[in-house]
Protein backbone atom coordinates (compact mmCIF):
# COMPACT_ATOMS: atom_id res chain seq x y z
CA UNK A 1 0.00 0.00 0.00
CA UNK A 2 1.34 3.12 -1.09
CA UNK A 3 2.71 5.80 1.52
CA UNK A 4 -0.08 7.75 3.53
CA UNK A 5 -3.03 6.02 1.76
CA UNK A 6 -5.87 3.80 3.11
CA UNK A 7 -8.17 0.99 2.89
CA UNK A 8 -10.88 4.09 2.59
CA UNK A 9 -8.96 5.40 -0.53
CA UNK A 10 -9.04 2.70 -2.62
CA UNK A 11 -13.10 1.79 -1.11
CA UNK A 12 -14.08 5.24 -2.64
CA UNK A 13 -12.11 4.58 -5.61
CA UNK A 14 -14.13 1.30 -6.05
CA UNK A 15 -17.28 2.92 -5.34
CA UNK A 16 -17.06 6.35 -7.02
CA UNK A 17 -14.06 6.00 -9.73
CA UNK A 18 -10.79 7.48 -9.52
CA UNK A 19 -11.26 9.85 -12.21
CA UNK A 20 -14.46 11.44 -10.51
CA UNK A 21 -12.84 11.33 -7.09
CA UNK A 22 -9.98 13.42 -8.42
CA UNK A 23 -11.90 15.44 -10.49
CA UNK A 24 -14.51 16.60 -7.27
CA UNK A 25 -11.36 17.51 -5.24
CA UNK A 26 -11.50 21.53 -6.47
CA UNK A 27 -15.18 21.50 -4.16
CA UNK A 28 -12.99 20.87 -1.42
CA UNK A 29 -11.68 24.40 -1.81
CA UNK A 30 -7.30 25.61 -1.40
CA UNK A 31 -5.62 24.74 2.14
CA UNK A 32 -4.18 28.09 4.26
CA UNK A 33 -1.31 27.91 1.55
CA UNK A 34 -3.52 28.35 -1.18
CA UNK A 35 -3.51 25.01 -2.62
CA UNK A 36 -5.91 22.96 -4.32
CA UNK A 37 -7.29 20.41 -1.31
CA UNK A 38 -5.67 16.63 -2.66
CA UNK A 39 -7.32 13.40 -1.52
CA UNK A 40 -4.87 13.30 1.21
CA UNK A 41 -6.01 16.32 2.58
CA UNK A 42 -9.83 15.89 2.23
CA UNK A 43 -9.63 12.04 3.08
CA UNK A 44 -9.93 13.13 7.06
CA UNK A 45 -13.14 15.16 6.22
CA UNK A 46 -14.40 12.32 4.54
CA UNK A 47 -13.45 9.51 6.88
CA UNK A 48 -15.42 11.95 9.56
CA UNK A 49 -18.43 12.14 7.30
CA UNK A 50 -18.73 7.76 7.59
CA UNK A 51 -18.38 8.05 11.29
CA UNK A 52 -21.26 10.18 11.26
CA UNK A 53 -23.17 7.96 8.94
CA UNK A 54 -22.25 5.41 11.13
CA UNK A 55 -23.12 7.10 14.36
CA UNK A 56 -26.83 7.78 13.29
CA UNK A 57 -26.96 4.08 12.00
CA UNK A 58 -26.18 2.89 15.64
CA UNK A 59 -28.56 5.32 16.85
CA UNK A 60 -31.47 4.28 14.22
CA UNK A 61 -30.99 0.62 15.95
CA UNK A 62 -30.63 1.49 19.31
CA UNK A 63 -33.73 3.56 19.49
CA UNK A 64 -35.39 0.91 17.43
CA UNK A 65 -34.87 -1.55 20.33
CA UNK A 66 -35.17 0.79 23.43
CA UNK A 67 -38.87 1.89 21.87
CA UNK A 68 -39.96 -1.91 22.39
CA UNK A 69 -40.66 -1.51 25.78
CA UNK A 70 -41.53 -5.07 26.60
CA UNK A 71 -37.71 -5.90 25.39
CA UNK A 72 -35.76 -2.90 26.82
CA UNK A 73 -37.30 -3.50 30.95
CA UNK A 74 -34.73 -6.43 31.49
CA UNK A 75 -31.11 -6.46 30.65
CA UNK A 76 -29.84 -8.71 27.86
CA UNK A 77 -27.88 -11.67 29.10
CA UNK A 78 -25.25 -10.10 26.76
CA UNK A 79 -23.40 -7.32 25.17
CA UNK A 80 -25.58 -6.00 22.28
CA UNK A 81 -25.90 -2.50 21.42
CA UNK A 82 -28.37 -1.92 23.72
CA UNK A 83 -26.37 -2.27 26.75
CA UNK A 84 -23.33 -0.75 25.01
CA UNK A 85 -25.35 2.23 24.42
CA UNK A 86 -26.92 2.46 27.97
CA UNK A 87 -23.45 2.01 29.50
CA UNK A 88 -21.14 4.18 27.19
CA UNK A 89 -24.21 7.16 27.98
CA UNK A 90 -24.48 6.10 31.30
CA UNK A 91 -20.83 6.87 32.18
CA UNK A 92 -20.34 9.97 30.30
CA UNK A 93 -23.87 11.12 32.13
CA UNK A 94 -22.81 10.13 35.40
CA UNK A 95 -19.29 12.16 35.23
CA UNK A 96 -21.63 15.19 34.15
CA UNK A 97 -23.84 14.80 37.18
CA UNK A 98 -20.92 14.14 39.67
CA UNK A 99 -19.78 17.55 38.61
CA UNK A 100 -22.40 19.97 37.93
CA UNK A 101 -25.77 18.15 39.37
CA UNK A 102 -28.47 16.50 37.52
CA UNK A 103 -30.19 19.47 36.03
CA UNK A 104 -26.89 20.89 34.00
CA UNK A 105 -26.05 17.54 33.11
CA UNK A 106 -29.17 16.70 31.69
CA UNK A 107 -29.36 20.62 29.98
CA UNK A 108 -25.40 19.99 28.72
CA UNK A 109 -25.34 16.40 28.11
CA UNK A 110 -26.08 16.47 23.94
CA UNK A 111 -22.58 18.61 23.12
CA UNK A 112 -20.76 15.86 25.64
CA UNK A 113 -22.23 13.23 24.07
CA UNK A 114 -21.70 14.02 20.77
CA UNK A 115 -18.51 14.08 21.42
CA UNK A 116 -18.21 11.29 23.24
CA UNK A 117 -19.65 9.27 20.40
CA UNK A 118 -17.58 10.73 17.28
CA UNK A 119 -14.44 10.69 18.96
CA UNK A 120 -14.88 7.02 20.00
CA UNK A 121 -15.54 5.58 17.29
CA UNK A 122 -13.07 7.99 15.28
CA UNK A 123 -10.43 6.63 17.54
CA UNK A 124 -11.69 2.72 17.09
CA UNK A 125 -10.91 3.14 13.29
CA UNK A 126 -7.17 3.57 13.69
CA UNK A 127 -7.17 -0.23 15.24
CA UNK A 128 -8.43 -1.85 12.07
CA UNK A 129 -5.19 -2.18 9.90
CA UNK A 130 -5.04 0.25 6.74
CA UNK A 131 -7.46 2.64 8.34
CA UNK A 132 -6.49 6.22 8.99
CA UNK A 133 -8.32 7.89 12.14
CA UNK A 134 -9.83 11.38 11.38
CA UNK A 135 -8.34 12.44 15.34
CA UNK A 136 -5.26 11.58 14.02
CA UNK A 137 -5.63 14.92 11.86
CA UNK A 138 -5.42 18.10 13.54
CA UNK A 139 -8.17 20.02 11.43
CA UNK A 140 -10.45 17.26 12.41
CA UNK A 141 -9.78 17.57 16.42
CA UNK A 142 -9.54 21.10 16.22
CA UNK A 143 -12.96 21.58 14.68
CA UNK A 144 -14.08 19.50 17.85
CA UNK A 145 -12.45 21.54 20.06
CA UNK A 146 -13.86 24.83 18.62
CA UNK A 147 -17.41 23.14 19.22
CA UNK A 148 -16.65 23.28 22.85
CA UNK A 149 -14.93 26.47 23.43
CA UNK A 150 -18.05 28.10 21.36
CA UNK A 151 -20.34 26.25 23.18
CA UNK A 152 -19.54 26.72 27.23
CA UNK A 153 -18.74 30.55 26.17
CA UNK A 154 -22.27 30.66 24.74
CA UNK A 155 -23.50 28.71 27.73
CA UNK A 156 -21.33 31.20 29.77
CA UNK A 157 -22.72 34.12 28.88
CA UNK A 158 -26.10 33.00 28.46
CA UNK A 159 -26.04 31.46 31.82
CA UNK A 160 -24.25 34.77 33.80
CA UNK A 161 -24.79 37.60 31.06
CA UNK A 162 -21.99 40.38 31.75
CA UNK A 163 -20.59 38.79 35.00
CA UNK A 164 -19.04 35.68 32.55
CA UNK A 165 -16.90 38.44 31.01
CA UNK A 166 -16.30 40.22 34.20
CA UNK A 167 -15.19 36.81 36.12
CA UNK A 168 -12.12 36.59 33.80
CA UNK A 169 -10.89 39.76 36.09
CA UNK A 170 -11.04 38.18 39.13
CA UNK A 171 -13.30 38.78 42.05
CA UNK A 172 -13.37 42.61 42.78
CA UNK A 173 -11.67 43.52 45.86
CA UNK A 174 -11.20 47.44 45.81
CA UNK A 175 -9.87 50.37 43.61
CA UNK A 176 -7.08 49.83 45.13
CA UNK A 177 -6.96 46.22 43.39
CA UNK A 178 -7.80 46.94 39.72
CA UNK A 179 -3.90 46.45 38.57
CA UNK A 180 -4.47 43.51 39.86
CA UNK A 181 -7.76 43.26 38.19
CA UNK A 182 -6.34 44.58 34.88
CA UNK A 183 -3.15 41.75 34.93
CA UNK A 184 -5.54 39.25 35.49
CA UNK A 185 -8.00 39.64 32.98
CA UNK A 186 -5.83 39.56 29.85
CA UNK A 187 -4.19 36.46 31.44
CA UNK A 188 -7.10 34.30 31.94
CA UNK A 189 -8.70 35.44 28.52
CA UNK A 190 -5.57 34.03 27.16
CA UNK A 191 -6.01 31.22 29.04
CA UNK A 192 -9.30 30.44 27.83
CA UNK A 193 -7.94 30.36 24.78
CA UNK A 194 -5.69 28.01 24.65
CA UNK A 195 -8.48 25.30 26.15
CA UNK A 196 -9.31 24.71 22.09
CA UNK A 197 -5.42 24.57 21.08
CA UNK A 198 -4.63 22.06 24.19
CA UNK A 199 -7.71 20.00 23.67
CA UNK A 200 -7.12 19.35 19.89
CA UNK A 201 -3.53 18.77 20.32
CA UNK A 202 -3.60 16.48 23.15
CA UNK A 203 -6.02 14.16 21.60
CA UNK A 204 -4.61 14.30 17.99
CA UNK A 205 -0.81 13.70 19.17
CA UNK A 206 -2.01 10.76 21.30
CA UNK A 207 -4.26 8.98 17.97
CA UNK A 208 -1.32 10.13 15.44
CA UNK A 209 1.59 8.46 17.30
CA UNK A 210 -0.84 5.08 18.39
CA UNK A 211 -1.36 4.55 14.85
CA UNK A 212 1.75 4.96 13.68
CA UNK A 213 3.33 2.46 16.81
CA UNK A 214 0.40 -0.19 14.94
CA UNK A 215 1.42 0.75 11.24
CA UNK A 216 5.24 -0.25 12.15
CA UNK A 217 4.83 -3.20 14.14
CA UNK A 218 2.15 -4.41 11.39
CA UNK A 219 4.98 -3.85 8.79
CA UNK A 220 7.78 -5.60 10.26
CA UNK A 221 6.28 -8.18 12.09
CA UNK A 222 2.74 -8.95 10.90
CA UNK A 223 1.81 -11.97 13.26
CA UNK A 224 0.72 -12.05 17.41
CA UNK A 225 3.58 -9.14 18.27
CA UNK A 226 1.28 -6.62 17.34
CA UNK A 227 -1.65 -7.53 19.51
CA UNK A 228 -0.09 -6.13 22.38
CA UNK A 229 -0.07 -3.16 20.36
CA UNK A 230 -3.71 -3.42 19.56
CA UNK A 231 -4.43 -3.83 23.38
CA UNK A 232 -2.83 -0.17 24.30
CA UNK A 233 -4.35 1.24 21.73
CA UNK A 234 -7.55 0.68 22.33
CA UNK A 235 -6.51 1.64 25.86
CA UNK A 236 -5.42 4.93 24.80
CA UNK A 237 -8.56 5.36 22.20
CA UNK A 238 -11.04 5.23 25.09
CA UNK A 239 -8.84 7.28 27.79
CA UNK A 240 -8.43 9.64 24.99
CA UNK A 241 -12.53 9.97 25.19
CA UNK A 242 -12.85 10.54 28.09
CA UNK A 243 -10.38 13.05 28.75
CA UNK A 244 -11.39 15.45 26.15
CA UNK A 245 -15.14 14.81 27.51
CA UNK A 246 -13.61 15.44 31.42
CA UNK A 247 -12.04 18.38 30.38
CA UNK A 248 -15.04 19.92 28.01
CA UNK A 249 -17.28 18.99 31.05
CA UNK A 250 -15.04 21.14 33.54
CA UNK A 251 -15.02 24.23 31.25
CA UNK A 252 -18.72 23.93 30.45
CA UNK A 253 -18.87 23.60 34.68
CA UNK A 254 -16.83 26.70 35.47
CA UNK A 255 -18.55 28.47 33.24
CA UNK A 256 -22.31 28.03 34.37
CA UNK A 257 -20.83 28.07 37.96
CA UNK A 258 -21.87 31.38 39.25
CA UNK A 259 -25.20 31.30 37.83
CA UNK A 260 -26.06 27.69 39.04
CA UNK A 261 -24.80 29.19 42.21
CA UNK A 262 -26.62 32.53 42.68
CA UNK A 263 -29.99 30.33 42.16
CA UNK A 264 -28.91 27.78 44.92
CA UNK A 265 -28.46 30.42 47.29
CA UNK A 266 -31.76 32.26 46.54
CA UNK A 267 -33.47 28.51 46.94
CA UNK A 268 -31.67 28.28 49.95
CA UNK A 269 -33.10 31.99 51.24
CA UNK A 270 -36.48 31.14 50.04
CA UNK A 271 -36.46 27.90 52.36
Amino acid sequence: MPHHTSWFHYLLNALIGSKTLESNMHNFGKTLMGKPVGWHSAEPLAMSVFVVLLIGVIAWRGRAEIEDHDKSVLPDAKLSLRTFLEVFIGYFYDMMKSMMGPKRAKRYFPIIGTCAFFIFFSNMLGLLPGITPPTSTWSITAGCALVVFVSFNYYGLKENGLDYIKHFAGPWLGWAYLPINMLIFPLEIFSTCLRPITLSVRLMINMAVDHLLLAVFMGLIPVLVPIPIMMLGTLVALIQVIVFCLLSSIYITLATDQAHDEAHEKAAAAH
